[in-house]
């Protein structure tokens, strides 16, 4: 990868500097570099240089690498450098396809005539930012459960950036934030602030402890997670991956989806072209075969 001369002599931060953050990055994170990115980078590391009172992004970079210290930093830089966008509600034609046709689909009573058996729904919600994805999700499930006996369901919601796990364990947003949510919803599952110059609200207790947040890396070599699940949402994560690390991240995840499961991407993304163990059912959903 190259970049342009203005921003390898941009003040502070050397060439091989440069490099050596960009190397990091797409190794640990997966994260493609681009040169249309680095002004970005660099305007986000200069945070750190003052929480730190560093003078230069070459001194930051001896700290992140080769001090003692580093390895506690390099938890902040990912913290940094990452960037989460997500909404309530995102791309609704998912939220109507899953109670439409993914849960009746699979539902362990769904053959003619048999009795609704207790039924005990796993899913993962990968790359889930700051929470609205993952507390969407429980919306829609609770609210799915109510019209069906003996139906419960579990919740795994993982990210790499620490910062955005601790919002979303606090389940505090913004009323703005909550727009997409429909009304009756809203009334539902969210707590205004008893401070309402602050105008803000919090999920309900009951929802937040169905949701279990946890850090993960995909690029790890294996993931720490015991369950397998019926259905993982991975939406809007691929875009920062090139087709290999694409194809190795979905593969590992696969790893972890029920025969018949069901993998949400996003919109934007797709598998054309990646020799996976699942097939394309819908736009941007693709299932296990059984």
């Amino acid at each position: 990868m190259s970049a342009s001369p203005e921003l390898l002599e941009a003040p502070g931060l050397s060439p091989g500097g440069l490099a050596r953050f960009c190397k990091y990055i797409t190794g640990e994170l997966g994260i493609k570099m681009s040169p249309a990115k680095l002004p970005m980078l660099q305007s986000r590391l200069r945070r750190r240089l003052r929480a730190l009172g560093l003078s230069s992004l070459d001194e930051y970079q001896s700290y992140l690498f080769d001090s003692a210290q580093g390895g506690e930093e390099r938890v902040h830089f990912i913290n940094a450098i990452t960037t989460n966008k997500t909404d309530f509600f995102r791309e609704p034609q998912h939220f109507a396809y899953l109670i439409e046709t993914g849960l009746p689909g699979l539902d362990p009573s769904r053959e003619a005539g048999a009795a609704e058996l207790p039924w005990r729904l796993k899913l993962w919600c990968a790359g889930c930012s700051s929470g609205e994805e993952a507390y969407t999700l429980a919306m829609v499930l609770s609210e799915f459960g109510g019209s069906r006996t003996g139906f419960a369901f579990s919740l795994l919601a993982t990210d790499i950036s620490t910062r955005v796990l601790e919002h979303a364990q606090l389940g505090i947003y913004d009323e703005e934030r909550l727009e997409p949510v429909p009304p009756a919803l809203r009334a539902k599952y969210l707590l205004r602030s008893k401070d309402r110059a602050r105008n803000q609200v919090r999920i309900i207790p009951e929802l937040r402890h169905k949701i279990a947040f946890r850090r993960l890396n995909f690029m790890d070599a294996n993931y720490p997670v015991k369950d397998r699940f019926e259905l993982i949402f991975f939406r809007n994560v691929m875009i920062y991956f090139d087709k290999p690390t694409q194809a190795e991240v979905i593969r590992k995840l696969c790893c972890h989806l029920v025969p018949g499961g069901y993998l949400f991407v996003g919109h934007s993304e797709s598998l054309a072209g990646l020799k996976l163990p699942v097939q394309c059912i819908a736009p941007a959903v693709y299932r296990k075969p059984s």
